[in-house]
């Protein structure tokens, strides 16, 4: 927000604040930004065919265990006949409850294409999330060399045994996704050193 203009931000309901996100309220009052904040089963409209599926978290169900990961917002957009599944920093916890809740209708988790939870890391894509959601694509958005050692081998291995093609911006610089509803192109842009 320092060095894009940005006139509108979604939000999921927060249940725990932080510096961060303080700082973030902040630069948003100061800048004027319209905010709409969201909960579970709301659709967030953008233009026609193109919208969001609110997913998580759920107003009622708020997760404590490392809540501010757990409840980040997790919403599914929707461009004609592709989708793409974002997933915050959720984590274990988060992915079974939301598999749980939306065990009578998977329709709506089934996407083209997963951001992958939380950098990859070993909390967070689990087997059976991966499996109910069946992306063709995976796109892990992680620093190079980071601390943490995102994305975990275990994340990786669990991508690569359903047959995800996986893009990672640690190896391949920023990643572009290009789609006209009928098809998709995914573009790899590495920045030289």
């Amino acid at each position: 927000m320092q060095e894009i203009k940005v006139n509108n931000i979604i939000i999921g309901k927060q249940y725990k604040s932080s510096e961060n996100y303080e700082e973030f309220i902040k630069i948003v009052k100061e800048k004027k930004i319209n905010v709409k904040i969201v909960e579970e089963g709301e659709k967030v409209s953008i233009e026609d065919n193109l919208y969001f599926d609110i997913i998580w978290p759920f107003s009622d169900n708020m997760i404590s265990d490392n809540s501010i990961n757990n409840n980040s917002l997790v919403c599914k957009l929707n461009y004609k006949n592709y989708s793409m599944l974002f997933t915050g920093d959720i984590e274990a916890i988060a992915e079974k409850a939301i598999l749980k809740k939306y065990s009578k209708n998977l329709n709506i988790l089934k996407s083209d294409i997963l951001k992958v939870a939380h950098h990859g890391s070993k909390t967070s894509s689990i087997t059976e999330f991966i499996e109910k959601i069946k992306p063709k694509y995976a796109i892990i958005g992680v620093g190079e060399d980071n601390k943490f050692g995102h994305p975990s081998d275990n994340t990786i291995q669990n991508l690569e045994k359903a047959n995800i093609r996986i893009y990672r911006t640690d190896k391949m610089g920023e990643i572009e996704i290009k789609t006209n509803g009928k098809e998709i192109k995914i573009n790899e842009f590495l920045k030289c050193k």
